[in-house]
């Protein structure tokens, strides 16, 4: 057999695997290699080569390298923990920065137990320990199942069409993981664990700079937010996949949606609420990253204003982009459209100040075809009972409207953030669940294919990164978009949309993932989901026109 590594040949004779072919490149590599792509597929370098394949390894300055760095502490900190409480339990409840906030269920998080923990999760990485992906038969994992009487990786058991059920296992440890663990436990270089309120964080370096841990920056009002919703999942019992399901099994989940969707509901008219005791505020501002449902936030939002005697009137910051030459361009000398540079911030701040003073202004139209703002007698002036309403990736950022003083402005900072798991260990990233929607959203009404939506996500996260993220405490309010039973509903679209993709792609490798993640969850008829949700955004039939 031929091997295609790095655009060189390799003749391959015998049995061997990835890590064994490729044995000194790992060892002479810069970073840590803690995964590899064969033939566009995430593998473990435990992988053993049956066929020609082309083989890329995956290190920890690779953002997939760096989340099965992740995954594999996250898997050698839950031996740590069993090694130390057997009897106890331990949830990673959500991600906060470069860190998994987890939690015990009794036991109270001490300075003892973090040294303690600490102590175990170093033992564990000195030791350089193997940790080996076993395969079972469904029979051979049902006698597992019965003997041990436990429930890690139970739900891939749970999914009847698995023919083979997967265990990670580290000397008599074994755990199950919803992606590519690394091989060994000496991978592990840098990590730190700190207390952080009545748990603790686990925390880890970045794939940007992945010899270093980042300063951490406490984000209270988003921890907030995911605490907020965890404990509310936690009351309705459905808290992980597996109880999700058990809800569909046993026709349940109409209820399920109801709760869910009235606490939308009732988040949305306690934000109108606040903005109407604040008597000076004339503007509310709307920020989030992409397929937060911002459009429907803003239609459901505006009808509890109304209820409480204000009248919104939106404008769209799309329209006061600089003029074409005058557009910045990135390190690749393409025009930057994400930037705050490229809205003419002159202009618009000063329609926003003669609006706020109750003069008359004729609003700008963007052609961008030909990247010019054109005026066509379009006029507005703000009544006394109507407030400005502005939705767009820069309105957390005060330099959008720097003419306007504090107390007339009501930040609201919008994101799909996850707090469904799918077991104790296994979570599921806020990220992920904002691409599913977006690859709905994509096919549904702009007629982008998944292939299109998956090669061009890291452009939009890179935006959201240097120009959403760094403000979001900033605002008044987070409002939490994710919907508990979302993925059951939008699997039935995206599934099929994701298993068009071939393998000859290098998308393949994303694809493949989110199937992985979306295969273990029951789907629901698209009409479960009221015509008023924000989930409508994105596969259609909703009552606000947003298309």
């Amino acid at each position: 057999m031929k091997i295609t590594y790095k655009n060189k040949k390799i003749e391959v004779e015998g049995q061997t695997t990835v890590n064994e072919l490729l044995k000194q490149e790992i060892e002479n590599s810069k970073y840590k290699v803690v995964g590899c792509i064969y033939n566009n597929e995430y593998k473990n370098l435990e992988t053993e080569i049956k066929e020609e394949a082309k083989i890329e390894l995956l290190d920890i300055s690779a953002k997939e390298g760096m989340k099965i760095y992740i995954r594999t502490l996250v898997y050698i900190m839950g031996k740590a923990f069993e090694n130390l409480y057997p009897d106890e339990k331990l949830t990673v409840e959500y991600q906060l920065g470069n860190a998994m906030f987890c939690k015990c269920d009794k036991l109270e998080i001490t300075q003892e137990f973090i040294e303690k923990i600490k102590k175990g999760i170093h033992d564990i990485i000195k030791k350089d320990l193997k940790i080996e992906k076993v395969v079972k038969t469904r029979e051979e994992a049902k006698k597992f199942y019965e003997e041990t009487d436990t429930s890690k990786g139970r739900l891939q058991y749970n999914f009847e069409e698995n023919k083979e059920i997967y265990i990670y296992f580290c000397e008599k440890y074994y755990n199950y993981c919803y992606g590519v663990l690394a091989n060994r436990t000496g991978v592990i270089e840098k990590f730190d664990i700190v207390k952080y309120e009545n748990g603790f964080l686990l925390r880890y370096p970045s794939s940007k700079n992945p010899t270093e841990l980042p300063e951490f920056v406490e984000t209270k009002k988003l921890a907030w937010a995911l605490e907020e919703f965890e404990k509310i999942h936690e009351v309705l019992d459905v808290n992980t996949v597996y109880k999700l399901n058990k809800s569909i099994e046993k026709d349940r989940i109409k209820d399920v949606i109801m709760l869910a969707e009235a606490l939308h509901e009732k988040k949305i008219a306690n934000i109108a609420d606040k903005v109407a005791k604040r008597k000076n505020v004339k503007m509310i501002l709307i920020a989030g990253p992409s397929s937060s449902g911002k459009t429907t936030f803003a239609q459901r939002l505006g009808i509890q204003l109304r209820l409480n005697g204000i009248k919104p009137v939106t404008i769209s910051v799309d329209n006061y982009f600089v003029e074409r030459q005058d557009t910045p361009r990135d390190a690749n000398g393409e025009y930057n459209f994400e930037c705050i540079e490229a809205i003419d911030l002159e202009l618009f701040n000063n329609h926003l100040v003669k609006l706020l003073n109750g003069e008359e202004i004729e609003m700008p139209e963007f052609d961008f075809q030909s990247g010019t703002k054109r005026y066509k007698g379009k006029k507005l002036k703000l009544k006394q009972d109507e407030v400005l309403v502005i939705e767009g990736i820069h309105c957390l950022n005060d330099k959008l409207t720097s003419q306007i003083s504090k107390d007339q402005k009501y930040k609201i900072y919008i994101s799909a953030l996850t707090v469904l798991n799918m077991d104790r260990y296994n979570r599921i990233s806020t990220t992920d669940t904002r691409l599913i929607r977006r690859i709905v959203r994509d096919y549904q009404f702009r007629g982008y294919s998944a292939l299109n939506t998956l090669n061009t996500w890291h452009k939009v996260t890179e935006g959201e990164v240097k120009n959403i993220f760094p403000f979001q405490e900033e605002a008044d309010t987070i409002y939490n978009t994710s919907l508990i039973y979302e993925l059951s509903a939008l699997k039935p679209i995206a599934m099929p949309l994701l298993q068009e993709i071939e393998r000859d792609y290098k998308e393949y490798a994303e694809a493949q993932r989110l199937i992985h993640i979306l295969k273990y969850f029951r789907q629901i008829p698209n009409e479960y989901v009221p015509t008023n949700s924000l989930l409508k955004e994105f596969i259609g039939g909703g009552t606000f026109d947003l298309h």
